[in-house]
């Protein structure tokens, strides 16, 4: 338990000075960000997922099965679009590969431009979203999604991917003494766990409410305060920017 706790502790209150220095808390910031649009493309753009290819996967043979509310041309978009956004983020790890700050800070700017966008085609459009303005709003969100996953992966911060959780789950039970391990880490694999959880479940209460536009309102909101918090480290200097 006290390990536990300690791991929570260093993740929401990071030692500037180690490893990954200020990065853990701002991903998992935008874990909740994760929730948030994966609850909107569900709810709002009907049965599609932009930051879960897993899902779009599943989705697409669904829809190829014949199984009705399912869309190939959905899937097939936001992989495609998704695909193309990780290959842009790819490209801007390598392009800003030695400071870790500043490459954070590049996509989150990307993102938010790309997730107000998502948000002013949702609120000029009246839901339900189809035809093309369901197709550009999948676009811009798994683009946005894709270039955040491909960075977080060249940061490569230990159990802080924002968008998958499945081997983080994995590892809270097969890594522990349940599982015949040592060492779970499941202070931050539960703190992952619970971001993703409270951004899906604020996504999904806002749309059930009718505010359809709000999530992609916070998301922008969350990923552009995110972006804020690294300008002042843009330039500093650590065993964790590289």
């Amino acid at each position: 338990m006290r390990q536990t706790v300690s791991e929570v502790r260093e993740v929401l209150v990071p030692d500037l000075s180690g490893r990954h220095g200020p990065l853990p808390p701002l991903l998992l910031v935008l874990t909740v960000v994760t929730g948030l649009v994966d609850a909107f493309s569900y709810l709002a753009l009907g049965r599609v997922f932009v930051a879960n290819m897993t899902g779009n996967i599943v989705f697409l043979g669904f829809a190829l099965a014949g199984a009705s509310g399912f869309s190939v041309v959905a899937s097939v978009l936001a992989l495609a679009a998704f695909v193309a956004g990780a290959v842009a983020g790819g490209r801007l790890a390598h392009r800003v590969p030695r400071h870790r700050g500043r490459l954070l800070l590049s996509v989150t700017v990307v993102q938010t431009v790309l997730l107000l966008a998502a948000w002013v085609i949702s609120r000029v459009a009246d839901p339900p979203f189809d035809g093309g303005v369901r197709w550009a709003l999948i676009v811009l969100l798994a683009v946005a999604m894709g270039a955040q996953n491909a960075v977080v992966r060249s940061l490569a911060v230990p159990d802080l991917t924002t968008t998958v959780l499945t081997m983080t789950v994995t590892g809270i039970a097969a890594d522990g003494r349940p599982g015949g391990g040592s060492r779970s880490r499941a202070g931050v694999r539960v703190l992952t766990v619970a971001a993703m959880f409270l951004g899906a479940l604020a996504g999904a209460a806002l749309i059930v409410r009718g505010n359809t536009d709000v999530p992609l309102l916070c998301s922008a909101g969350v990923v552009a305060a995110v972006a804020l918090a690294l300008v002042p480290v843009r330039r500093a200097r650590g065993s964790w920017t590289g």
